[in-house]
């Protein structure tokens, strides 16, 4: 039974679930294995606290090597535990048998397995565990390579997002490494057409300037779209092209719609043509990411980043959100949302606070 490579079943758990479910699927596991195992107790108690330093040595999991780490771990607590257990039941160290040692370390070894199961399991089953979502956050990878070249203003605005929306999750709980993948490509869609975007434009030209309202509303809303077949065609998991699908769920384009009302009072626009697809944001990620895009965005056109005007820009934006219902299908709190309203207003004044005027 010490060759037995049980902690397998935590690793794999953790990489697809939370740390709660992990731990229960793990420990029910064993408690029902302990009733037909050798040295029930013995047993039980070995594997409960190796499956414990598993799971908890990955909580945060941000590289690959964490997981030899993990294992090193695993092997450490289960020489404690055995070590403890021999001397309680033997009365003396020098009663205990070398070679199983030697088992235990195998025992490690095999719990290296779980890497390219949970990568068998991913590709049967259409799941995405932590270590996509890790490789997704490398730069070198082609579609981020190409959205920093194509679109660094865009490229430079997802990476404010996603230190916003990461910082925000963190902090209401929820998936951290999710919600910044997510961030990283949500704007993906801007890569075809990045000088329609005002955060690309290097120049005062404005190829808005050329076109009617609706179609400027047009194509600022076709970046959602374009952006979701893009990630289609780069195999990107359903979990991360939610975040494009939501990042602005059903609301207008504002500037476009209003600047329509004013330029023609007298004719009653059809909301349609300047509302976004949607769906909503649907968890409490995909909502954090939706508040975090907007207020970044919006933040950059302030004439003047003082503390009052950040603190009202935020409060603005998240309460018009509010009102439109945007988050009606996320489990996410009124506490959450002024958490978040805090984490926001102090991480955008740290951005954009002024700096001392160094003599030339």
């Amino acid at each position: 039974m010490l060759m037995m490579p049980l902690c397998i079943l935590p690793l794999i758990t953790r990489a697809f679930f939370d740390t709660r479910t992990a731990l229960f699927t793990h420990v029910l596991s064993m408690l029902i294995l302990g009733t037909v195992a050798p040295g029930g107790f013995n047993f039980v108690y070995m594997q409960v606290i190796a499956g414990m330093v598993a799971i908890f040595s990955i909580v945060n999991m941000r590289k690959r090597s964490q997981l030899f780490l993990a294992v090193s771990l695993i092997f450490v607590a289960y020489m404690i535990s055995f070590v403890g257990l021999s001397l309680l039941n033997e009365g003396a160290i020098t009663k205990i048998n070398p070679m199983q040692f030697l088992w235990l370390g195998i025992n490690c070894l095999l719990t290296l397995l779980s890497y390219p199961l949970i990568f068998f399991i991913e590709k049967s089953f259409r799941v995405t565990s932590d270590f996509t979502l890790m490789e997704l956050t490398d730069f070198n990878s082609e579609l981020l390579r190409d959205l920093g070249l194509k679109a660094p203003g865009t490229f430079q605005h997802s990476l404010q997002v996603a230190n916003l929306a990461e910082s925000a999750i963190y902090k209401i709980g929820g998936n951290s490494l999710l919600v910044r993948v997510g961030a990283l490509y949500h704007d993906i869609g801007k890569m075809d057409m990045p000088m329609y975007f005002i955060e690309n434009q290097s120049t005062q030209i404005n190829p808005h300037d050329e076109l009617s309202f609706d179609e400027s509303a047009s194509i600022i809303i076709s970046h959602v779209i374009k952006g979701i077949e893009k990630a289609k065609k780069f195999k990107l998991p359903d979990i991360v092209i939610d975040f494009i699908r939501t990042h602005h769920g059903t609301m207008m384009v504002q500037y476009f719609y209003n600047n329509y009302i004013k330029s023609f009072p007298d004719q009653i626009p059809n909301e349609d043509d300047f509302r976004y697809p949607g769906p909503r944001p649907f968890s409490k990620e995909t909502a954090v990411l939706m508040m975090a895009d907007s207020v970044e965005a919006a933040a950059r056109s302030l004439p003047i980043h003082d503390q009052d005007a950040i603190d009202n820009l935020v409060e603005k934006i998240i309460s018009k959100q509010i009102e439109s219902g945007q988050f009606e299908n996320c489990d996410i709190t009124y506490r959450d949302i002024s958490s978040i309203k805090k984490i926001f207003k102090k991480m955008l004044t740290s951005i954009y606070h002024v700096r001392v005027a160094y003599p030339s």
